[in-house]
């Protein structure tokens, strides 16, 4: 399986990337953990990564790319699964990954949406900047946070679901029940993903099943 996550802050996306990953023994490319493992090793990469950090700058999106490109090789060497999470985050970056994984016979399989409603999403965040005491993370910040996913995402949500990748999941449920019904709708794929050309495929919404695998409201916090 080769799966791209895509889902706003507290949504989850780092839990569920790498539950996905374990079970299918597959890597879980996670683009923070690639930045901070080629600092620490201090590569070429990661020299330059610690450039633009010691400025202040956000890291190009070209050093970001070179880094998937290395991992997405590396995972096709290792047998040709992967999990990409924390990129892309707008369609810049989505059509310049798709052109890298293309290159290398990587393309993604499925494009993973986790659905979560947005005053779920601020409760969330707010417990989180609580428990590891981040001051600066108020609600308004994070709704002003949560806006822009929202402007600079849907063009990619729109643009998987055209190539008919998207996978929709509605993910206000514990992580357990989410990762259940993930796994599930994921080993039924397994068989037909590299047997079903692109522009076959359609876009899948999961987020009405949600009963059928112990859907619960969230707990009030």
């Amino acid at each position: 399986m080769r799966v791209l996550m895509i889902a706003p802050p507290g949504a989850g996306k780092g839990t569920q990337g790498a539950l996905i990953a374990a079970h299918f023994d597959i890597p879980h490319i996670a683009t923070g953990d690639l930045l901070r493992d080629h600092v620490a090793r201090e590569t070429d990469l990661g020299l330059a990564v610690k450039q633009h950090l010691d400025r202040g700058e956000l890291v190009p999106d070209e050093i970001v790319l070179d880094m998937v490109r290395d991992a997405f090789a590396a995972a096709r060497d290792a047998g040709g699964g992967y999990v990409l999470d924390g990129i892309p985050r707008n369609l810049r970056q989505a059509r310049a990954t798709y052109e890298i994984a293309l290159e290398l016979e990587m393309t993604a399989n499925v494009a993973l949406h986790l659905k979560v409603e947005a005053d779920e999403l601020v409760r969330r965040l707010l417990a989180r900047a609580k428990l590891e005491r981040r001051a600066d993370d108020t609600e308004e910040v994070i709704r002003h946070r949560l806006a822009v996913y929202r402007e600079v995402t849907h063009p990619i949500v729109e643009w998987y679901a055209e190539r008919g990748i998207l996978v929709s999941v509605e993910a206000m449920r514990p992580a357990e029940q989410v990762g259940r019904e993930l796994l599930t709708a994921l080993e039924v794929m397994r068989p037909l993903v590299d047997h079903v050309p692109e522009e076959a495929r359609v876009a899948v919404d999961l987020t009405s099943l949600g009963a059928a695998f112990g859907a619960s409201p969230p707990e009030k916090g």
